[in-house]
Parts: C-alpha cells; sequence; structure tokens
C-alpha cells in the first residue's frame, strides 16, 4: 500500500485500516510460528504498511489540534 493512497482516507478510515492491518499481521505471525508462511516478505511487508498508517494518523491528529 502506498502513502498516496493513504492520504486521501478520513481518520476513521485509517484507524480501520490499522486494525485489519494488525489483524492480517497476527494471522501472518502465527502462519511463521506454525511453519505454514510460504512467503516470509509479507511480514515486513506488513509491519512496513502499519508504520505508514501510523505516521499518517499522526500527522492529521498534529494538523487537527
Amino acid at each position: 500500500m502506498k502513502a498516496g493512497e493513504l492520504r486521501g482516507l478520513s481518520l476513521e478510515e485509517l484507524v480501520a485500516k490499522r486494525g485489519e492491518l494488525r489483524g492480517e499481521l497476527f494471522n501472518v505471525q502465527v502462519k511463521r510460528s506454525t511453519g505454514q508462511l510460504e512467503n516470509t516478505a509479507a511480514l515486513g511487508a506488513l509491519r512496513r504498511d502499519i508504520a505508514r498508517v501510523e505516521t499518517l494518523l499522526r500527522e492529521k491528529r498534529e494538523a487537527n489540534s
């Protein structure tokens, strides 16, 4: 997911996206621990996506205050 795509989302949508990504990350971590994960790059990609969303949330909250 690109930051440009995320910038168009509202604050509520970003919070929902963060929850969705964290759920996906949990599922990938479980698959990795049980040896079922084939795409190990997915773990890092999800972490980066979560970081992007967190950064945009912080930016939007600072802009509103």
